[in-house]
């Protein structure tokens, strides 16, 4: 498991490129037969990638999160993006179309991940936070994340956005998830922006073609920064940065939070004055 390190603002402020993208973009997330996952500091947020040829049981190092399981404190939020796959946990199956999501909750010592079709694999990604208590394992069927349209297409910003793992939907203890789909034509999302401080975020980027890219932006509103993001590709989103972007095409993305509260509405909203 990769660690990664918080950052004060000041101090990104004297990152180049390459910097910014090793402390704050995770990439090759979904290689096939494997599984990644990145601990990063804030909010003791992990995000992974699992990706089953054949049948993949998924442990981690008990030094890195003092644990013996990944779940013995913790909870986790999975959501398939690629072909029809299978989640075990404890014992229960799920399966996994396209699109669909599973809460595991707290407690939950084993878990396995398997694809239906190994040349079509499932590719799994997963998000986990502390826990506090245990809570029941559920599965979220697309279907079950109501969909809410924002947007327009005159601004390049018509989206659809589904919660999945939220107080109105499947029951946690301190992890937030959903999908947000771009309509065709539109490439901006979250803007105008806004910050949280009491909780950070994690973007997963995806559905979009090898050639394409997102500007992903990020940083304090007034000392902006930008990375380049491609297919697959996660943006680390501190409490302090804006989080917000730009593809040359339409795209999806699933974020994740962790902190403080659950309250979706919970955002320090930043006027477009004030961005630079």
């Amino acid at each position: 498991m990769e660690v990664r390190h918080p950052v004060h603002p000041e101090h990104m402020l004297m990152f180049d490129t390459e910097e910014l993208r090793r402390h704050f973009l995770v990439e090759g997330l979904f290689v096939a037969g494997e599984a990644k996952l990145v601990y990063c500091f804030y909010d003791r947020l992990i995000v992974g990638g699992v990706c089953p040829v054949g049948p993949l049981t998924l442990a981690v190092d008990p030094q890195v999160i003092g644990a013996e399981y990944l779940l013995e404190r913790r909870e986790l939020g999975v959501i398939n993006i690629g072909g029809p796959g299978r989640v075990e946990a404890d014992g229960a199956s799920y399966d996994m179309a396209s699109s669909e999501g599973l809460y595991v909750g707290m407690g939950t010592r084993d878990l396995r991940f398997a694809s239906n079709d190994p040349v079509r694999p499932a590719k799994f990604y997963l998000n986990s936070a502390p826990a506090h208590a245990r809570l029941p394992t559920v599965k979220i069927a697309l279907a079950d994340a109501e969909p809410v349209t924002m947007g327009d297409i005159a601004t390049s910003n018509r989206r659809t956005i589904r919660k999945y793992i939220h107080p109105g939907g499947a029951k946690s203890c301190q992890l937030v998830m959903g999908m947000t789909m771009l309509e065709t034509g539109s490439v901006w999302n979250t803007m105008p922006v806004h910050t949280h401080q009491r909780r950070m975020e994690a973007y997963l980027y995806f559905n979009m073609p090898t050639d394409a890219v997102v500007f992903h932006l990020m940083g304090e509103p007034d000392e902006t920064r930008h990375l380049v993001v491609r297919d697959g590709e996660v943006v680390l989103s501190p409490s302090w940065s804006i989080h917000s972007g730009a593809g040359i095409g339409s795209y999806t993305f699933i974020w994740g939070m962790a902190g403080e509260n659950q309250n979706f509405a919970d955002m320090d909203h930043v006027p477009m004055a004030c961005l630079r």
